[in-house]
């Protein structure tokens, strides 16, 4: 099953991600800011990434320009997990950054994991 790393500073947020993901299969990695997502990248080579946008360090769109910005990583999914609702955050994301896809908080189980599998291609 597919690796997935989730980039949140919110651990409650973390948890959830985690629990519905791991019931379905999938194996998680988790990093609490930017900079220990990029790490984590290096070290695990996940599937796919959902990433928070507000976070301390570094941002999820400075950690997305970093990742698109490496030719080992640009075609990496990425799935933003994020409390930004404003139909200009969600378009900036899937339009003008690139996203694979856009979820915002709350959500619910069936929507993350219909974004994870159509990132992933399943």
């Amino acid at each position: 099953m597919a690796k997935i790393l989730i980039v949140d500073d919110e651990p409650d947020t973390v948890d959830l991600v985690k629990l519905v993901l791991e019931t379905e299969g999938y194996q998680t990695f988790v990093a609490y800011n930017g900079e220990e997502a990029l790490e984590m990248i290096k070290l695990d080579k996940p599937d796919m990434v959902l990433l928070d946008i507000m976070m301390p360090k570094m941002d999820g769109w400075a950690t997305r320009k970093k990742i698109i910005d490496n030719e080992e990583t640009r075609d990496m999914p990425i799935v933003m997990l994020t409390a930004k609702a404003q139909p200009i955050d969600m378009m900036i994301g899937l339009h003008v950054v690139g996203v694979t896809d856009y979820i915002t908080k709350p959500f619910g189980r069936h929507e993350l994991i219909d974004s994870v599998k159509k990132a992933l291609g399943e």
